[in-house]
This record gives structure tokens, sequence and C-alpha cells, in this order.
């Protein structure tokens, strides 16, 4: 377990400096590297405990997955967008920056397929077919 979250946070931040050095010098500017760090900062949060989650409910019945499923969905979306909109409207540097709202929507989809990825890796064949 501590692996995968090792893997998680290690790749988030991999990812941060292959797309954000880009973005910086092709005309994002520091800002560019702020936005995505911040929205990768905001996704791990929740992308580590759907991961600590989802590792208990695999090895649960098939209608506790489901509820992984649903609940792990509802918990990260709720999360990142509530502190992202939280920013977007009230913290200065972020205060109606139309590119935060793009790079966290971009964090997102990385932190979830990193997140998914780990759990289905992850899980040994004892556990079974995830259903």
């Amino acid at each position: 377990m501590i692996r995968r979250l090792v893997f998680l946070f290690s790749g988030s931040a991999v990812f941060w400096l292959l797309v954000g050095l880009p973005a910086r010098h092709l005309g994002g500017g520091d800002a560019a590297m702020v936005f995505l760090g911040t929205a990768l900062l905001l996704c791990l949060a929740p992308a580590a405990a759907t991961l600590i989650w989802g590792e208990w409910a695999l090895r649960q019945a098939p209608d506790k997955q489901l509820i992984l499923v649903l609940g792990g969905t509802a918990v990260r979306m709720a999360c990142v967008l509530s502190s992202g909109w939280g920013l977007y409207l009230w913290a200065p540097f972020y205060q109606r920056q139309d590119g935060f709202l793009i790079w966290l929507l971009i964090g997102y989809l990385f932190t979830l397929a990193l997140d998914m990825t780990l759990l289905v890796v992850g899980r040994t064949e004892t556990q079974g077919p995830i259903s």
C-alpha cells in the first residue's frame, strides 16, 4: 500500500515537471507551473483516500466494490471541485483565472487515471475480478 501511495505522489511530481515546464516555456509562464502544481495537490488527497479505500474494498463483497466506485467518484469530485472553486472565487492569485480551471481539469484527469491504474494493477489474483 505504501509503495502505491509513493508511486501516486512521485508520478504526480513527474507529471508536474513533464507537463508544467513545457507549458511554462510555451507561453504559460510561472502561472502554468503554479496552477498545475496547485491542481495536483488538490487532487492528491482524495486520490490517496480512494486508493486506500479501494485496497480495502477489493477484499470485500462485490456490493462494497460498487460503493467504492460510486462513493470514490463522489468524494473525489466534491473535494476537488469545492476546493478548486473556492480558490477560483476567493484566492487573489487564482481569482477569475480561467487557466487555473483548465489545469485543474488536467490534474484531475491525470490523478484519476493514475489512481485507477494503481488500484487495478495492484490487486492480487486472490482478490478475484473486479465486479
